[in-house]
């Protein structure tokens, strides 16, 4: 475990940036990734497990996001540093707790393991949905789920409710804004 204290003394991190959809993870992601060139991009489960030929139902099903999350628990178990994630296991604790079919998900089998990866990574970025929402979701359905995912992540990483001994920050305006936050907290920690 390591402490936000004591990661700013490392120069490899792995960092995550977490969010419910259609905030801007990947933007930012990109725009990270072109601001540290020597960090490896890794694409979030969805996108990764579809190009491997997993099948997702749509609107994903509890199984489906338990498929990403186990992914993601283990990607994040495998990685070295210098890594940026898209995603991390948190975001899908948050999407099976808000899906409609939650009262199936069992947390507690997936909490201890979950909070094990994530402790391996060194920063954890939560994009969340802006007051003033710079990303439209057209179906009220996808919407009422992605606040809901947007409540339970801020429950989670910014309140604290994982209990992770995590360097977690909170990035909001501009893609360049949001960029200058990671990399004001990357760069002062070296």
């Amino acid at each position: 475990m390591s402490t936000a204290r004591e990661w700013c003394t490392r120069e490899c991190v792995r960092i995550a940036i977490s969010g419910a959809h259609r905030v801007g993870k990947s933007t930012l992601l990109e725009e990270l990734s072109a601001a540290l060139p020597k960090y490896e991009t890794v694409e979030e489960p969805y996108h990764v497990m579809a190009e491997d030929g997993y099948e997702f139902a749509d609107p994903p099903s509890l199984e489906d996001f338990e498929a990403q999350l186990e992914h993601a628990l283990e990607t994040l178990s495998e990685s070295e540093d210098n890594v940026l994630f898209d995603r991390c296991p948190a975001d899908f604790i948050a999407y099976l707790s808000a899906h409609e079919d939650a009262d199936a998900f069992d947390a507690a089998v997936w909490l201890s393991r979950a909070r094990e990866a994530m402790e391996r990574l060194d920063l954890i970025v939560f994009v969340p949905i802006e007051a003033r929402d710079r990303v439209p979701v057209s179906s009220s359905d996808a919407a009422a789920l992605r606040r809901s995912v947007d409540e339970r992540l801020r429950e989670l990483l910014v309140d604290g409710a994982l209990g992770l001994d995590v360097d977690v920050i909170e990035v909001a305006g501009s893609v360049a804004d949001r960029v200058r936050m990671v990399l004001d907290r990357v760069r002062g920690a070296h």
